[in-house]
């Protein structure tokens, strides 16, 4: 089998796909290591029985409904290349509006900190709760180092959370990876030096974190149960316990049909482990974003602010802890 027979027979396979020609096409990337030019210049060359043998069972693997992420193991988010697992929901594309905002606060947040000759007074806490595959925080700190000129000593220290170990050895495995590549982290001491500024906690919600934060950036379950329900059906086998806002941390459905199950756990937690004038950026998604930002306000959180996403469709909700609130360090 050639290159153009692959093709023609996985597009055959995978007619009922949502996108038959980008699946299969990754996939022979995915098992030839040629890139979509390789693949059209060498369309004559034939696969070796191995990369046969491992393209057929791919197919087979898609044509069940798993998703190409999970068959690859990587999935790229926000430029970067990150592994997955079923473990961990596949990043998608519309949570890069969260990284967008998050940074654009933080360059705020440099601006006012920063000294005379060039230091900075306070270097920010961040938190990436229910992190999953870490694309979030991670993609923050990859950002800042490459896009924004910030030093190692002066990145953010990121402390990801969440429930499940698998997910947090996904969140460790992709820390290693990613902030040991690029031009400022390509020498062991400042990749020791990033990873040193990071914290893994495995803990349901905040109960395991004894930490307050400038930042907390999460994209929890928000989900409907009958929605997510429905989303599974395809085989896409992403975690119902990362989908499903309606179903408690025992994995157990909870009787509500709103999505808002967890997130009206986790507001008033993030509420209380901000430090006065710190920001919570929430992906709530179109399902609950109006519920969420009321939410935010009943909490006592202030400029509360929905955002859209590149489809407009309502995403993340955005809201600042007020100032002038007296506040203790959580023990």
């Amino acid at each position: 089998m050639n290159i153009l027979e692959a093709k023609k027979y996985g597009k055959e396979q995978l007619k009922n796909s949502p996108s038959p020609d980008l699946d299969v096409s990754v996939l022979l990337q995915f098992v030839t290591g040629f890139d979509r030019t390789q693949l059209l210049l060498k369309r004559d060359c034939n696969l070796s029985k191995e990369q046969e043998t491992n393209f057929l069972d791919a197919i087979k693997r898609r044509k069940t409904g798993l998703p190409v992420a999970y068959i690859t193991g990587h999935k790229e988010f926000y430029g970067y290349d990150f592994y997955v697992t079923p473990a961990v929901l596949i990043p998608k594309p519309d949570t890069e509006i969260l990284i967008d905002q998050a940074l654009n606060s933080l360059a705020l947040f440099y601006s006012k900190n920063e000294n005379k000759d060039g230091s900075i007074k306070k270097i920010p806490e961040i938190c990436d709760m229910c992190s999953g595959s870490g694309c979030v925080g991670i993609s923050v700190l990859k950002a800042l180092l490459e896009n924004d000129g910030i030093s190692v000593n002066c990145l953010p220290r990121m402390t990801f959370v969440d429930i499940s170990a698998d997910a947090l050895e996904i969140t460790k495995k992709n820390a290693e990876r990613l902030l040991g590549k690029g031009e400022k982290l390509n020498n062991p001491e400042n990749l020791t030096s990033a990873l040193l500024k990071i914290r893994f906690i495995q803990s349901n919600l905040f109960e395991n974190v004894p930490f307050s934060f400038d930042y907390i950036l999460t994209n929890p379950p928000y989900v409907p149960h009958s929605e997510s329900l429905e989303l599974l059906k395809d085989g896409r086998s992403e975690p119902l316990l990362a989908l499903d806002g309606d179903v408690g941390s025992d994995g157990e459905y909870s009787g509500t049909e709103d999505g808002l199950f967890l997130i009206k756990r986790l507001v008033p937690k993030c509420f209380e482990h901000l430090v006065c004038g710190g920001t919570l950026i929430m992906e709530t998604g179109e399902y609950n974003a109006e519920q969420t930002a009321k939410l935010f306000e009943k909490t006592g959180f202030k400029n509360v602010h929905i955002e859209k996403d590149l489809n407009d469709m309502l995403r993340d909700v955005t809201g600042t802890k007020p100032h002038s609130l007296a506040f203790s360090s959580i023990a």
